[in-house]
């Protein structure tokens, strides 16, 4: 979830910024910031989890529990679930903060 927050703060920043450096760094440091806390992205694993498991078939390096069946059950799974619900909250925020009109006070 944490992931996935730091993933949408990173666009909207990138977004919202006038100068092609503004836009890197905007995007660099939220994504640097997951990456150095740990947290898992399931676009991230998408790539880097099937290459450790073809990578490890063809040099025959035994990864114990790791196959197709629980990347996708113990991993993926999980992890999108948990992207999609990050990336809900920052959307109902900034449509709470933005374009919900439905309480506006009009005088």
């Amino acid at each position: 979830i944490l992931c996935n927050i730091l993933v949408c703060i990173a666009v909207w920043m990138a977004y919202s910024s006038k100068t092609a450096g503004g836009k890197i760094a905007a995007l660099f440091f939220p994504v640097m910031l997951f990456v150095l806390l740990g947290f898992e992205h399931s676009v991230a694993n998408m790539y880097y989890i099937p290459t450790g498991i073809m990578c490890s078939n063809e040099y025959g390096i035994t990864t114990g529990s790791l196959d197709w069946g629980s990347f996708f059950v113990s991993n993926l799974i999980p992890v999108t679930i948990g992207n999609i619900i990050g990336g809900a909250v920052i959307g109902f925020g900034y449509w709470f903060a933005y374009l919900n009109t439905s309480k506006k006070i009009s005088k």
